[in-house]
């Protein structure tokens, strides 16, 4: 079966694109690997929630979610959020219509967004720390610091990797290895998207509940 392949026939050439790797293959690899990245961060998650599930009442005789949380911030960063999510999906638009600038422009949009989401969040953390809401204070303040904290953390590498493709897209333009990195990152950053609806629905929302 090598001899043909070899010789270039018809035949061999259909199974020299069989056994061998084609230009679409490399994409093709790095997005499945990203995917199982995301499964992996899906655990990492789940485990966040189930703690928080278990342990979101434990107050320990001090102040609950109720007392603390201040919804219609929450719900303002929420936005900033969603909205982010939306404009890159404008930058993925333009992307696909080959046109850097408008690309360059969304994308832009997006990290300001990201980063008003997680100076809201950082002004709230330190509001909770200035009462006396510290992590140690109760199992519940520490499950809700470390989700909350976690999924900050994972907006701000976004916002990292955001502006250095930035600078990819900046010096190389939109070349097929740049379009690959904005697809991992559009998978990356609507994922968080997800997670904070979830953060948002079950730790802000069912925390005020009596």
């Amino acid at each position: 079966m090598g001899e043909p392949a070899a010789r270039g026939g018809a035949a061999g050439a259909g199974e020299l694109r069989f056994y061998l790797p084609t230009e679409h293959h490399p994409q093709n690899g790095t997005l499945l690997g990203f995917w199982l990245y995301l499964m992996s961060d899906c655990l990492i998650f789940a485990c966040l929630f189930a703690v928080h599930a278990v342990v979101g009442r434990s107050y320990a005789a001090g102040p609950s979610g109720a007392d603390l949380f201040d919804l219609p911030l929450v719900a303002i960063n929420t936005t900033m959020l969603l909205l982010s999510s939306i404009t890159y999906g404008f930058a993925m638009i333009e992307m696909q219509r080959k046109r850097l600038r408008p690309t360059m422009a969304w994308l832009a949009v997006t990290g300001l967004l990201g980063a008003a989401f997680v100076g809201l969040e950082l002004y709230e953390f330190s509001h909770l720390i200035h009462e006396g809401a510290v992590p140690q204070r109760s199992a519940f303040l520490s499950s809700f610091f470390t989700l909350v904290g976690t999924h900050g953390l994972h907006v701000t590498f976004g916002i990292i990797w955001l502006v250095t493709l930035l600078f990819q897209l900046n010096k190389h333009g939109l070349i097929a290895a740049n379009r690959r990195r904005l697809m991992c990152l559009s998978m990356f950053w609507h994922f968080l998207d997800v997670v904070w609806i979830g953060v948002f629905t079950f730790v802000y929302l069912m925390g005020v509940l009596p």
